[in-house]
């Protein structure tokens, strides 16, 4: 008798098709592919995305099963995201997974997106203890999470309007770096004085956040600055984003840190996508160091969306016996 339990999941919320292969816990293959259509629109394009998906996700499953050495045969459940995300990139995903799970007669296994995120930190260690705090950062979420277990976790703080990692793209856009800018800021930014120029943090209730008023802040000074000098932004390029993401980073961590304070945990995470930002690893491990945390910091390709984060997060899912039926249907907006 089989008493491995070896998992496929799938990631393609959004522009990566993503296949990975775990058993009993441990990643044996985690395979993207990116999507370049986008870079000439300046942001992802839904259906572009959905079509790019379905030219991807054969191949990238057929890599991550070779690469783990496995054949469907030796798989004992299909994961996949549900959401949140793009619904057509979300159903090409999810059609594939529901279609391999009823022609092997093997559980299905729906993931939270947000979720699996937290969990990356698992794939490998140091592992966070529980209870731990999870700041996740990226595109479409800014949050802080209160972790009790692999499937107990509570959001205690979330930005009641954009996401930080959308601030970072747009203020990159309004520079006229290419997208995706946000990784840009930070490279920038690393030469630069991040004293330089100061913008307004938006005040916000409790442990949330905001961040549409620092773009719209953000806009207004250019604009004024170009004025004076129209090669204002060529001749303070470094300055501008070190500044920008110095307020950005200074805004979440915060938050964090009272966080922290309120709850009396000092083992502090972060993940998603604005995670691999070099500038906000930095700053956690210094206040880490001052605060007397214990931090966690996922490596860099497991920060982006990843199909091994999915697979962590349906493996226990898988312990618990939380499975899905046929009918199940991808959820854009799902509630975390």
């Amino acid at each position: 008798m089989n008493t491995h339990i070896t998992l496929l999941a799938i990631e393609s919320s959004c522009d990566e098709t993503s296949a990975a292969v775990l058993r009993n816990g441990q990643l044996l293959s985690n395979v993207t592919a990116n999507q370049e259509v986008h870079v000439q629109y300046g942001g992802v394009v839904p259906e572009l995305a959905s079509r790019a998906h379905q030219q991807h996700i054969v191949p990238v499953v057929a890599a991550a099963l070779q690469q783990a050495r496995v054949t469907v045969d030796d798989l004992q459940a299909i994961a996949f995201t549900r959401g949140p995300g793009l619904l057509g990139s979300l159903l090409v995903g999810a059609s594939f997974a529901k279609g391999l799970a009823l022609a092997r007669n093997i559980p299905l296994i729906d993931v939270h997106h947000m979720h699996a995120h937290v969990l990356a930190h698992f794939i490998e260690d140091p592992k966070p203890p529980f209870p731990f705090l999870c700041l996740t950062v990226s595109g479409g979420h800014t949050q802080i999470v209160h972790v009790k277990s692999p499937t107990d976790m509570q959001i205690i703080g979330e930005t009641q309007d954009d996401a930080v990692g959308e601030a970072f793209d747009k203020a990159a856009k309004m520079l006229g770096l290419p997208y995706p800018g946000g990784p840009l800021i930070d490279k920038h930014a690393k030469n630069g004085n991040p004293l330089r120029f100061t913008f307004p943090e938006v005040s916000t209730p409790a442990l949330n956040f905001s961040f549409s008023g620092i773009k719209t802040a953000f806009l207004y000074f250019l604009q004024e600055q170009q004025q004076k000098n129209p090669a204002f932004i060529a001749e303070n390029l470094a300055d501008i984003c070190a500044s920008m993401q110095h307020t950005l980073i200074t805004m979440l961590l915060k938050k964090l840190r009272k966080a922290a304070r309120q709850t009396g945990i000092s083992h502090i995470a972060i993940a998603g996508g604005v995670s691999a930002n070099t500038g906000l690893r930095q700053a956690l491990a210094e206040m880490g160091a001052t605060e007397g945390w214990q931090v966690y910091v996922p490596r860099f390709e497991y920060c982006t969306d990843n199909a091994a984060m999915i697979a962590m997060a349906a493996y226990y899912k898988y312990l618990a016996g939380d499975f899905c039926g046929q009918e199940v249907s991808p959820m854009p907006r799902m509630a975390f």
